[in-house]
């Protein structure tokens, strides 16, 4: 029988107790203090959010609006003043859609250069600033609309209202007096422009005096003007850009509007377009 002598406990060190380092009292503060700026600055863009939220939809005073829109022809992208592609939805006979294309977009131009005798006649009691114009075409390349914008002073809009009903046929941008089918003329209430369009055959033929698109567009209209749907075009392309025109006006803070369609790569400013390509039929000097 054996015998085992009993060891012995074995000593051990005792676990050391950890102490927490006392915080000082200037970390505390700036804990602190970090916190409220961090409570401050998320405050502040929430403030600002919502601000600018209600700033984006709050109503433009109508006198400021047309104040302001005064400037839109050298203030707005040429692609929104004139998108390179409309679109318009059940615009021709019968309800037909039609698509244009920009071809022919023009540097700003004084009223003199740009304008006929007649209506530098008629804009002498308002004034004129500036005239903006571009010409279009149908998907089919055998009609030419030219749109153009006359922009007056903003301080004369009892003039202005003058002018409604009174304008002539406009003349074209791209394409000669004797070749206008139809055109439009309208004068904006909500900004101190003139929005024309006159429209044309793309193949250069010679027509007679043009008509009101309106004219052209009756059921009973008769010609090649109106079996063409040239009155349409001008109509259709007049009111599209007219909605532009308005939306900017009226948009709070100068907010751009989306245009009929995408637009392409031309320079941002509607001073300086580029032309796109040209049609078949490449229109002659306007005068």
């Amino acid at each position: 029988m054996s015998t085992s002598t009993p060891h012995g406990g074995v000593l051990t060190t005792p676990d050391q107790v950890s102490v927490a380092p006392r915080r000082r009292p200037g970390t505390v503060l700036a804990a602190a203090l970090c916190g409220l700026l961090g409570l401050g600055l998320t405050g502040a863009a929430g403030y600002k959010a919502v601000s600018d939220h209600q700033a984006a939809h709050r109503p433009v005073d109508p006198a400021e609006a047309y104040r302001k829109a005064a400037s839109l022809w050298h203030s707005t992208p040429v692609d929104t003043l004139f998108p390179p592609v409309l679109d318009g939805q059940d615009a021709g006979p019968g309800g037909a859609d039609r698509t244009w294309t920009r071809i022919t977009p023009a540097a700003d131009a004084a009223c003199p250069e740009a304008l006929g005798a007649d209506w530098k006649a008629l804009f002498a009691t308002t004034g004129c600033t500036r005239v903006l114009r571009a010409t279009y075409t149908d998907a089919t390349r055998s009609s030419l609309v030219t749109v153009g914008m006359v922009f007056t002073p903003a301080e004369a809009p009892a003039a202005m209202e003058s002018l409604r009903g009174r304008l002539p046929a406009p003349t074209g941008y791209g394409f000669r007096d004797y070749r206008r089918g139809a055109w439009t003329a309208s004068v904006l209430a909500e900004a101190p422009v003139v929005v024309y369009t006159v429209s044309a055959f793309a193949d250069g033929r010679r027509l007679n005096a043009p008509s009101p698109a309106e004219d052209k567009m009756a059921e009973d209209a008769r010609g090649r003007v109106a079996q063409a749907g040239l009155g349409h075009e001008a109509k259709a392309i007049g009111e599209l850009v007219e909605r532009t025109l308005r939306t900017l006006a009226t948009s709070p803070q100068g907010k751009p509007v989306r245009p009929a369609a995408e637009p392409s790569q031309n320079p941002p400013s509607s001073q300086s377009p580029q032309p796109s390509q040209a049609p078949t039929a490449t229109p002659e000097a306007a005068r």
